[in-house]
Order: C-alpha cells, then structure tokens, then sequence
C-alpha cells in the first residue's frame, strides 16, 4: 500500500468512526457492534503506529471520554 493509499484510508477510517461515535454518544442510535467499532479503532490505531506522521491530533484514537463530556463545565 502507498502512503497516498494508507492516507486515504486513515481519513475514511477517522470519518467513520467520528460518524459511530456521534450515533452512539450522542443520539444514541448506534448502527454498528461495539466489537465492530472496537475493531476499527485497532485498526486505525495500526496505521497509526505504522505511519506516525499520517496520525492527526483529532484522530479517535487521541480522544477519551465520549462526545457528552464537551456539553458539561464542572468547577
């Protein structure tokens, strides 16, 4: 695979699981297995390990918590 390739599979695997999160956390819809999804996130984290200057800091990978955590301040 190219590094153009392994990028554009990066990307597609970063919007997706962007996409489940939000259908999971916040409408509470969910449309895939938390096996399928966990799947996913193994493999993007493998790219990125294999090509750490592909990995954006947006990445579901660099995230914790989920998407709820933002609408919430606690002092």
């Amino acid at each position: 695979m190219t590094k153009e390739e392994t990028k554009a599979q990066i990307d597609a695997l970063t919007k997706e699981l962007q996409e489940h999160s939000y259908r999971y956390y916040v409408l509470n819809e969910p449309t895939i297995s938390d096996y399928q999804y966990d799947m996913m996130m193994k493999g993007l984290e493998k790219l990125e390990e294999e090509y750490p200057d592909l990995a954006s800091p947006d990445s579901p990978t660099q995230r914790v918590g989920s998407d709820l955590a933002e609408d919430y301040y606690i002092e």
